[in-house]
């Protein structure tokens, strides 16, 4: 694995696009880049390899979650009083849950102990937990920077594709990029594509099905 600090380096344009997403929130850009900084930091120290995740797919939700915990600490995002109380009636279910049955519960199971629907379970649960892992705990350990487990779908994971997406073309040469934008964005033919890009319609055929597969590659 890499090094921390390598890694860290390597994955601040994450930060960057993640707090663009933010810009013009009533929060300074430096402060969103900040926060972002703190979340990248954490999902290097967090991360596990073995599972088999690409890093920026585990590190944006992540990043997300500390630019978001900036806008409920600063107050700019308000957290009514029946979340709060709702937050603290999950967490009572959550905690009588794993004490009964020594294990976290699913979302479904937390949904069915209180009556609420999965949108505001996951709500609530953001209120009072901080961002969750991927990672799995250990029984032999003791760290109690553990993060939590929790089997439920991210409400990010458009960003996150489309984030992994961008990151994932940028490794491309300036002209496989083009193709890929001619084909896939501005809907052309593999005949006007050839056009623009001085190939033939069999070298761009070919080329796209090799990028497909680059790209694929770098994604999963």
């Amino acid at each position: 694995m890499q090094d921390k600090n390598t890694m860290v380096e390597e994955n601040l344009g994450l930060v960057h696009l993640c707090a663009n997403k933010f810009r013009g929130r009533s929060i300074e850009y430096e402060e969103l880049y900040s926060a972002g900084c703190v979340g990248l930091v954490k999902a290097v120290n967090a991360f596990d390899e073995k599972l088999g995740y690409k890093f920026s797919t585990y590190a944006v939700p992540v990043i997300l979650g500390e630019i978001k915990r900036l806008f409920r600490d600063g107050g700019t995002v308000k957290v009514s009083r029946s979340l709060k109380e709702l937050s603290l009636r999950i967490t009572k279910i959550r905690e009588g849950y794993i004490k009964d049955n020594g294990r976290e519960p699913h979302i479904e199971e937390l949904c069915e102990l209180s009556g609420e629907t999965k949108e505001r379970v996951v709500e609530a649960l953001n209120v009072a937990m901080p961002p969750l892992s991927l990672t799995s705990q250990s029984d032999d350990n003791d760290n109690a920077n553990n993060e939590l487990d929790i089997p439920v779908d991210s409400p990010d994971e458009k960003i996150v594709m489309s984030l992994a997406l961008r990151q994932a073309l940028s490794k491309l040469e300036a002209k496989d990029r083009e193709l890929i934008r001619l084909r896939f964005v501005k809907n052309k033919t593999q005949m006007q594509t050839a056009s623009v890009l001085n190939m033939t319609q069999v070298q761009v055929s070919r080329r796209e099905k090799k990028l497909l597969l680059t790209l694929r590659e770098l994604l999963l």
